[in-house]
């Protein structure tokens, strides 16, 4: 018996395995992190393998249409389906999310929020109880980031009252003290015992930033 040559698959397994792979392309998954990452990154790419992914490299305050990787999930007419962890990675603030979910529902395609278990379309129709918790998160978030940059600006109030933050001129360092002031917030998710990637997430600074405040504190 002769060795089989790509050309005697039978016709219809090679549709199916077209299909299969038109599929895969179809389905994006998108992903933030902070700081570059080459174990993080390889490990993601290994995870969703059978998604085309989406990574980008930026701080959180960057809003979604900006971010090379975001812009690129825009504009790519491909995508029929994209799946996020959570939805602040959709966006900086409440109206960033909700333009991003509305170009989304624009062109059909269907958002997958994994720590909701939620799809945004059912059935081709809007799914309202992803719309519902949608909004109500967004404006938690939105809540929560505001009342971070109120509690430094506090802080920041209440070194200059003490005579300990004066500002910085170009090109020179920070103080201990002047630094503390500025991440109060920092510190106060550090003390609640939050990791600190998880501080770096919930007070939308870098991880870089959040282990300089940890080893200021110690």
């Amino acid at each position: 018996m002769g060795h089989r040559t790509v050309f005697d698959v039978p016709t219809p397994f090679l549709l199916r395995y077209s299909q299969i792979t038109k599929d895969i392309s179809m389905n994006a998954r998108y992903i933030r992190i902070d700081i570059p990452d080459q174990q993080m990154e390889h490990w993601l790419h290994n995870k969703y393998c059978h998604e085309k992914l989406y990574l980008d490299i930026c701080n959180g305050s960057v809003p979604f249409h900006e971010r090379p990787k975001g812009k690129e999930l825009l504009e790519d007419n491909s995508i029929t389906y994209v799946s996020v962890r959570a939805i602040d990675r959709l966006g900086r603030n409440l109206l960033d999310i909700l333009t991003t979910l509305q170009h989304f529902d624009n062109r059909g395609i269907i958002l997958k929020v994994d720590d909701l278990g939620l799809e945004s379309l059912v059935v081709g129709k809007p799914n309202p109880t992803f719309k519902l918790i949608v909004n109500v998160l967004a404006n938690i978030a939105q809540m929560e980031r505001r009342n971070l940059q109120e509690r430094q600006r506090e802080g920041i109030e209440l070194a200059k009252a003490k005579g300990v933050y004066k500002g910085r001129k170009k090109g020179s360092k920070e103080s201990k003290e002047e630094i503390l002031a500025k991440y109060t917030h920092v510190i106060k998710r550090l003390r609640e015992g939050h990791t600190l990637r998880n501080a770096s997430k919930l007070c939308n600074v870098s991880l870089g930033t959040v282990q300089k405040v940890k080893a200021l504190i110690k």
